[in-house]
């Protein structure tokens, strides 16, 4: 081999070796456990410059359960249990199939009223130059979906801020493109929830909803973060899955904790309790 190209080979070394890498090209440099500083800092200004510039002033975050389903689905899987169960009244496989789908046919009343509420928050607050109470949810299907169609459909932009999970989890197809983010750490995507949020509002839901829900009531509770409207769609399952009146009774929360919050059954009601609290006028 020549000086010429035995030199040239190891050059080519030199250039395909990881530690020749820019530093900002370099994943996995980047994946390192004490890189974890710099994830979480980019993680944090991806978003924010983004909402920034498309002048995102405040949101309305809408949390609710990924398993709810649009109302049109769940009355067709109704009819199909229905249809299993009279072609065969003694399958117990067809019966609990039924009694899913007809609690799924219930609860499909909070994808409509996700939907409609979104629609109207986002024609009243939202405008050209000023943008307030941006729908703002996790980005998935259910009570996430109905929310940014509802502002979809009002021709009003909605944020989606989706996580990496064990089962990836897709966007659903109604978030504003510009505006759809992926995370890979919840406390950072708790933040961007907060960040710019003049009010909450939390349907019928799982782990995830009560996990945000309540981290919001704690920092309101704790004065880390301003007051705003929570608002909770659903007094009987709520009032079910939590005894407020326990905790009160028990002394674990302050009877003034109560106030923190407002049950409603309608997106009129949500919008109104909304409108109240900022007396009509955009939040500054």
């Amino acid at each position: 081999m020549s000086y010429s190209d035995w030199s040239k080979a190891l050059q080519e070394e030199i250039l395909h070796s990881p530690a020749y890498r820019l530093a900002y090209e370099d994943i996995d440099l980047l994946a390192d456990d004490d890189l974890r500083p710099v994830r979480l800092q980019l993680e944090l200004l991806k978003p924010e410059r983004a909402l920034h510039e498309h002048g995102i002033n405040s949101t309305v975050v809408v949390f609710g359960s990924a398993r709810t389903l649009p109302l049109q689905e769940a009355r067709l899987r109704l009819e199909q249990a229905e249809q299993a169960c009279v072609a065969d009244p003694d399958n117990e496989a067809a019966q609990k199939a039924l009694n899913v789908a007809l609690r799924q046919h219930r609860q499909a009343g909070y994808y409509e009223q996700a939907r409609e509420f979104a629609t109207l928050v986002s024609k009243r607050f939202q405008q050209e130059k000023r943008r307030d109470f941006v729908v703002v949810t996790g980005g998935g299907p259910g009570i996430m979906e109905a929310a940014n169609l509802g502002a979809y459909e009002a021709g009003a932009r909605s944020i989606g801020l989706n996580i990496t999970l064990p089962r990836e989890q897709k966007p659903n197809p109604f978030i504003t493109p510009e505006l759809a983010f992926r995370f890979h750490y919840f406390a950072i995507r708790k933040m961007h929830f907060l960040m710019r949020a003049k009010a909450l509002v939390a349907f019928p839901g799982g782990f995830g909803t009560f996990d945000e829900l309540f981290e919001a009531l704690t920092l309101i509770q704790t004065r880390k973060m301003q007051r705003v409207p929570v608002v909770l769609f659903g007094a009987e399952f709520w009032q079910r899955a939590v005894d407020f009146e326990f905790l009160i009774s028990e002394g674990v929360i302050a009877p003034r904790d109560r106030d923190l919050f407002a049950f409603v059954e309608t997106a009129e009601q949500a919008v109104q309790v909304l409108h109240d609290f900022y007396q009509g006028k955009p939040p500054e």
